[in-house]
């Protein structure tokens, strides 16, 4: 389909994008910064759509004229091919902007490892992907915090909160990169506590869901909570370890657990981990009230199950293993010090194509 035959989808498009020009224009929209960012972001959502409809509008001229000419100057002729093929890759490019997408690839982030099978082998690597994913976000420009973690004996992550936001309102956000992040991880390597040398298997957990900026009418009822104040752990600065700000919170009917403890007061971590909580909630609620996406995120957690795995990482190989793709690199030092963007680009481009397949 180009779009010749879908006028209505950029009708819209220039409609809204005109709207929210004037709505930016409006002294009094930064009365209010919740609405001002969110037009913001909306406004910077559509600019790649703009930007390539004015090019293919520009490219449609020029055909139109060269076309018209042609017959009087030769010149004219020799520039229709090109012109014809820039049309046809600018209309299959501003196609591709206006199909459906996942309404959430514009949101930031909250990504937990927890640690699974394979006891403190488990927790050692659940670390390893947590630094993975802080170093990915180095690399990417996104602004990573660590909420809060749980370490085991030896220095793992029994569990781990990261926070994950982009810099800037962008089309393409933190989720569109690291969505498909969420399932078993596997590990195969020597652990540290082997002493015979012997290749152990073990598993980690990854969970991802977004955190928009504004959580769409999730009500919590405090009774519905457990609140557990306790004193924070890991490195965390000065005074980390003198108070019991960090705080855990406990939603009793669907036993989702949020901790946190990097804020600097216990009131700060609390109003933290319920935003963190509603967010989980929502994104809960929208996989429940919609089968198709419960079933696109099918990747996500059940079980800490090494049969579960989404990934192999084999150390021994250097090798890296995405098992819903068939995706295999003999990168894995590379990918674990955060150069990911080759097998997220293989997980963004095989989702794009089944969505295809499916239109």
């Amino acid at each position: 389909m180009s779009t010749h035959d879908a006028p209505s989808a950029i009708d819209d498009i220039l409609a809204e994008h005109a709207g929210l020009e004037q709505q930016l224009s409006d002294p009094s929209l930064h009365d209010d910064p919740t609405a001002a960012r969110r037009v913001g972001k909306r406004f910077a959502e559509l600019a790649p759509v703009m930007a390539t409809y004015q090019k293919l509008c520009a490219a449609r001229d020029d055909l139109a004229a060269a076309q018209e000419l042609a017959a009087d100057d030769p010149a004219f002729a020799e520039e229709i091919p090109a012109l014809t093929e820039s049309v046809a890759e600018l209309d299959a490019t501003l196609t591709d902007l206006l199909a459906p997408r996942d309404p959430h690839d514009g949101d930031d982030v909250v990504l937990e490892v927890k640690s699974g099978a394979g006891g403190e082998e488990s927790a050692l690597f659940a670390a390893d992907l947590a630094r993975m994913y802080l170093k990915y976000c180095e690399r990417r420009g996104f602004k990573a915090q660590l909420l809060g973690v749980t370490e085991s004996d030896l220095g793992g992550y029994k569990e781990a909160t990261i926070a994950i936001k982009s810099k800037e309102a962008t089309r393409d956000g933190v989720w569109s990169r690291l969505k498909f992040e969420g399932g078993v991880h596997r590990v195969q390597r020597v652990p540290v506590t082997e002493s015979q040398g012997r290749i152990h298997t073990s598993a980690a957990g990854v969970l991802i869901y977004p955190e928009p900026e504004e959580v769409a009418e999730v009500v919590i009822d405090e009774t519905d909570l457990r609140v557990d104040v306790y004193r924070s752990s890991g490195k965390g600065g000065q005074g980390v370890n003198t108070t019991d700000s960090a705080v855990r919170l406990t939603h009793l009917p669907t036993g989702i657990v949020v901790t946190c403890q990097n804020e600097r007061s216990q009131l700060q971590n609390k109003a933290r981990a319920m935003q963190v909580l509603a967010a989980r909630l929502q994104a809960l609620a929208e996989e429940e009230a919609d089968a198709a996406a419960a079933e696109g995120r099918a990747a996500q957690i059940r079980t800490v199950d090494r049969s579960e795995r989404i990934r192999t990482y084999n150390f021994p190989e250097n090798r890296i293993t995405d098992h819903r793709i068939g995706y295999k690199a003999n990168n894995l030092d590379a990918v674990l010090n955060g150069e990911m963007d080759a097998l997220l680009d293989a997980l963004v481009d095989a989702d794009k194509q089944a969505r295809l397949q499916a239109q």
